[in-house]
């Protein structure tokens, strides 16, 4: 089963749709980083793929419908891309989007 996207800019009210968030990082064998993002993005739960500074190499924002159903991306889809050497996963409990002018979002 493959698990559905957060809603994009379709007039869908993120109010009243929150959907659990992961944030993924990432060590990924240095040859590989462009072609493993490439990857993660063909997954449909990951939202976004930025490559990063620092101890890793890539940041991964997962959303579903479920927390169950992000373990699921992240143990059978995500971790199984080719390039991965290292990963740590962490949940967002809100979001502080500058859009909501400041305002605190919960993400469920």
């Amino acid at each position: 089963m493959v698990p559905r996207l957060w809603p994009d800019n379709s007039g869908v009210d993120s109010h009243k749709h929150r959907m659990p968030t992961a944030i993924v990082l990432l060590k990924v064998d240095h040859k590989r980083v462009t072609g493993t993002a490439q990857k993660l993005l063909d997954i449909p739960a990951v939202t976004d793929v930025y490559s990063i500074s620092g101890r890793y190499d890539l940041l991964v924002i997962i959303k579903c419908d479920s927390v169950d159903m992000i373990e699921s991306v992240v143990t059978d889809h995500l971790l199984k891309t080719e390039g991965i050497v290292e990963s740590e996963t962490m949940f967002a409990f809100r979001s502080y989007d500058k859009r909501e002018g400041g305002r605190a979002i919960d993400v469920d």
